[in-house]
């Protein structure tokens, strides 16, 4: 007789395993409605089951109910959906806004900028080489943009030129906004300016009431120090003060003036803005007021800013640095990824249950219970699907490590991250405005559709990590103007791991 020969089981397929969650997460999300439809199955069954004659006695004997009977069942219900009501946010809208794009003359290739720093003294050798070395990794373009007073040989960080830089780039952006809207200076109510590093007297706030000749009441704010991630604490502080303000109008300038930080030193750590900052900036107009809920292109819907503190690691973050180059550039230090990803966990802790689908919300929870409480470390964390509750993502582009990170991290496609990668290349590191260009690529490329929610990532000094998600209002023609107009069909573009220079 042959030998007995035992068979094992087959692990189940990809496929039949993506398909159970498919199931899974349909019945979950939708239970409510599954619930309904079998409800109203059941009263067809029982109704058929009685006949017409049963059914319409009942009928009859509920059109024999007292108006006051009625009215003890109809009162506490309509009285619920009032204070609900009355107890809901105000909408905030984003109507529209506008981007900054540099001249044409403000161009810097890596061939203009590797010659610069090598006419400069204030440079050594190695901080030359680190700089060419930042440039090769870094992700950034040929068509990114530094303000005049950093093509000078060598460059004039003055207080001058670094005020005709806030002009040509706020001015710049608000007036377009302003003809793009149709909105009259007048009509502003609240007015907030972020810009981290540069911070005159009279303000940047100040400069534009006085540019545009806004009202003397006008609620006006400047915020400084705040990082990278500034333009959704803008955001986050306009939403707080529409909500007390009602029938008013915002607007938003995001922006940082590269002129006075720029850097003549031998230091690593502070040579990296040279390398990866360009200029940039964006307007927003937001409004609470019902008139603009039709013409707004998006609505907020959740920020959610998340602050780690002045901690050890973070000190040590900004004062520590290697000598090694890895394959996305140059590591500073491990302890900059450690305290950006303990922010991000914080935060997304806090953002996922307002916006993941109950079935993805559910797997957490039985992951986590399982390795908790049952204490079984068999069982991975699970990593919640963000992809079931956006559609659009934009993850500051402060560099090419971090968008790997968030991408790795978060399971993103790679046209997922489409948006941040080509803005990095096409407009560099714009700091707080540069989810607004992200956001605008998604729109150049028509890819943006009624009812799609975009999450916005943006991580800054401090460590913070602020989020903001929106839902388009509307589906809205592409548009014909704006700063990827005339280079849109270009992109996407093969972005390699090192450009030799």
């Amino acid at each position: 007789m042959p030998p007995e020969t035992t068979s094992t089981p087959l692990p189940s397929s990809p496929a039949k395993r993506n398909y159970a969650k498919l199931v899974f997460q349909y019945v979950v999300n939708h239970f409510l409605a599954l619930l309904l439809v079998l409800a109203a199955a059941w009263a067809a069954l029982e109704a058929a089951r009685r006949g017409p004659g049963e059914v319409l006695s009942l009928y009859q004997s509920l059109q024999q109910l007292e108006p006051v009977q009625v009215l003890c069942w109809v009162l506490p219900a309509a009285a619920a959906a009032a204070i609900y009501v009355a107890s809901q946010p105000r909408a905030v809208y984003l109507v529209d806004y506008n981007l900054f794009k540099p001249p044409f003359t403000c161009r810097v290739p890596f061939s203009a900028f590797m010659e610069h720093a090598q006419m400069l003294d204030c440079f050594d050798a190695k901080s030359k080489m680190f700089q060419m070395r930042i440039l090769e990794r870094s992700g950034l373009g040929e068509e990114t943009c530094l303000p005049p007073a950093i093509h000078y040989i060598p460059p004039c960080p003055n207080m001058e030129l670094a005020r005709a830089e806030a002009e040509l780039v706020i001015f710049s952006a608000v007036d377009e906004l302003l003809v793009k809207t149709g909105l009259k200076p007048r009509d502003v109510d609240i007015l907030v300016v972020n810009c981290s590093l540069f911070n005159p007297t009279p303000s940047l706030s100040s400069m534009i009431v006085n540019r545009y000749k806004l009202r003397s009441n006008i609620r006006s704010y400047n915020i400084s120090g705040m990082g990278c991630s500034a333009g959704l604490i803008a955001v986050d502080v306009v939403r707080d003060l529409l909500q007390a303000h009602p029938n008013s109008t915002a607007i938003v300038v995001s922006t940082e003036i590269m002129t006075p930080n720029w850097y003549a030193g031998n230091q690593r750590a502070m040579l990296l803005p040279n390398c990866l900052f360009r200029m940039g900036g964006a307007a927003l107009l937001l409004s609470n007021r019902l008139r603009d809920a039709r013409r707004a292109k998006y609505r907020l819907l959740h920020v959610v800013r998340t602050h780690m503190g002045a901690d050890d690691r973070a000190y040590r973050c900004v004062h520590q640095e290697q000598d090694t180059w890895g394959n996305t550039g140059i590591n500073l230090s491990k302890d900059l990824m450690a305290v950006a990803g303990d922010a991000l966990k914080t935060n997304i802790t806090t953002i996922g249950p307002l916006v993941l689908p109950t079935s993805e919300q559910l797997l957490f929870l039985l992951a986590l219970v399982t390795r908790k409480v049952l204490r079984n470390r068999r069982v991975k964390p699970y990593i919640p699907d963000f992809k079931q509750a956006f559609e659009h993502f934009c993850i500051h582009a402060g560099g090419r490590a971090v968008i790997d990170e968030l991408q790795k991290n978060l399971g993103l496609t790679a046209e997922q991250v489409e948006a941040s990668r080509m803005t990095l290349h096409r407009f560099g590191n714009t700091s707080s405005s540069s989810l607004w260009y992200e956001l605008n690529y998604a729109e150049a490329k028509g890819r943006m559709r009624r009812g799609d929610r975009v999450w916005q990532i943006a991580f800054g000094s401090g460590f913070k990590c602020n989020s903001a998600i929106w839902r388009c209002n509307r589906t809205f023609a592409t548009p014909t103007d704006g700063p990827w107009a005339d280079c849109i069909h270009r992109y996407p573009v093969h972005i390699p791991d090192v450009v030799k220079l």
